[in-house]
Formats: structure tokens, C-alpha cells, sequence
């Protein structure tokens, strides 16, 4: 995983997680980059100071992200999306990758309707999307370092 400072056309600061820099490239050439706080689709990098190893061959623990600290609105929306994806958990069935079946299960009404979270490719999430499917995804947070 790599880390990127982002900054939007408006001047907000955020981070982002991404796969490596061909995956940044690709999400920026797409337009799936946005601003969390005001939605911007122009989002660039933003100036960042490269990490200077210690000569220790042991890896460093890994320091907590602190995406909020440079804007309050950011502070507040990912404690909102913290809270959202804690309701979800505690609220709803996790089924792993049985997501989009049990999702078009529900749908159906196959089974008794009830809230589902789990993991799906972005392939089967755009064919239930196009069948009319509900579904959203989980916010993924700066501590998830997935």
C-alpha cells in the first residue's frame, strides 16, 4: 500500500490509499478521485516529504494516520463514516464474499430481507447496481492499512 497526500482545486488536504502508483494513476485518469469534504473531482498530489529510512533493517511499527488533523470538516466526516460503518457491523450480517449472491437472494426475496455487508469484485458490484440492486459500499478509513 501507498500513501499519497491529496489536495483538492478547493485546498483541502486528505490522504489517500491506494494499491501502488499505477492504481493512483489509474483512479486519477478515470475521474474516481474526489475531494471528501466538498466532492472536487480535480485532486492532484500534494507536496509530500519522502520517508527517510533509520538504516534499522527492522521495519518501523507503523504510525497512525492522521488524515483529520489538517482540516476540522475532515475530522468530522470521517468520524461520521467511522460511525457508519461501526452501525453497519454491529447492525447487519457479514457474509464475506457471499455478498452479491446473498445480496440478489434479499432482492429477490429468496430469503427474509435483512441488512448484508461482505466483499464483492467491483464487476459483480456494477452488475447488481445495473439489476437494480441497492447496494453501497463501506467507507474505507485511514486506519484500515489494507
Amino acid at each position: 500500500m501507498i500513501r499519497y497526500s491529496l489536495i483538492c482545486a478547493k485546498d483541502h488536504e486528505f490522504d489517500g490509499w491506494f494499491r501502488d502508483s499505477a492504481a493512483y494513476d489509474e483512479q486519477q485518469k478515470s475521474g474516481a478521485l474526489s475531494c471528501p469534504v466538498c466532492g472536487s473531482g480535480k485532486v492532484r498530489k500534494a507536496i509530500m516529504a519522502p520517508a527517510v529510512g533509520s538504516g534499522s533493517r527492522e521495519p518501523a511499527a507503523p504510525e497512525p494516520v492522521a488524515a483529520a488533523g489538517r482540516d476540522a470538516k475532515l475530522a468530522r466526516l470521517l468520524e461520521h463514516m467511522r460511525r457508519l460503518r461501526r452501525y453497519v457491523e454491529e447492525n447487519a450480517d457479514y457474509v464475506g464474499r457471499e455478498f452479491a449472491e446473498e445480496a440478489r437472494r434479499i432482492h429477490y426475496e429468496e430469503v427474509e430481507p435483512r441488512g448484508v455487508y461482505g466483499e464483492t469484485t467491483r464487476e459483480e458490484a456494477q452488475a447488481l447496481i445495473e439489476e437494480g440492486i441497492e447496494i453501497a459500499p463501506l467507507p474505507i478509513l485511514p486506519e484500515d492499512n489494507n
